[in-house]
């Protein structure tokens, strides 16, 4: 995910808290985002792949399903870590950069190969470059299915 503007939002903030459940008034009234707000840049990425396109099939909820699938090629999403900066307030506008990480190997249990992958993103402020959220995503799949 690389978005050039993620601007951050009272509302923006307040409706993301709602839908976690977090009541911590800070966030509820819009003054301070949830340490994992930072996700919701996603939305500002045109080619972030969940995101719905009208007239394309798409794999998300619905009455009828679509046909369409995820990209997900036998991938899954192992961790996810959020280190912030400085806290993320309402009239800020970040940039996310995104960047390889590690990647290392582990036997599993079954015997198959489990191969990680860490992807960072950096939301830096776009006026000052002051970096304001590290996040570390770390995917897993398996070298060769077990049989």
């Amino acid at each position: 995910m690389t978005v050039e503007r993620f601007p951050v939002e009272a509302s923006h903030i307040l409706f993301f808290a709602r839908a976690i459940g977090d009541e911590n008034p800070d966030f509820a009234e819009g003054r301070v985002a949830p340490p994992t707000f930072a996700i919701a840049a996603a939305q500002f990425d045109p080619e972030w792949p969940l995101r719905p396109r009208p007239g394309t099939p798409w794999f998300g909820s619905g009455r009828e399903a679509s046909g369409a699938h995820a990209e997900s090629r036998g991938a899954l999403h192992a961790e996810q870590h959020f280190e912030i900066h400085t806290p993320m307030r309402p009239g800020m506008v970040l940039r996310v950069i995104e960047r390889e990480g590690r990647s290392w190997e582990k036997q599993s249990k079954r015997g198959g190969t489990l191969c990680f992958t860490e992807t960072l993103h950096e939301y830096r402020d776009v006026e000052t470059d002051e970096l304001v959220v590290t996040a570390r995503q770390v995917g897993v799949r398996e070298q060769e299915p077990v049989a």
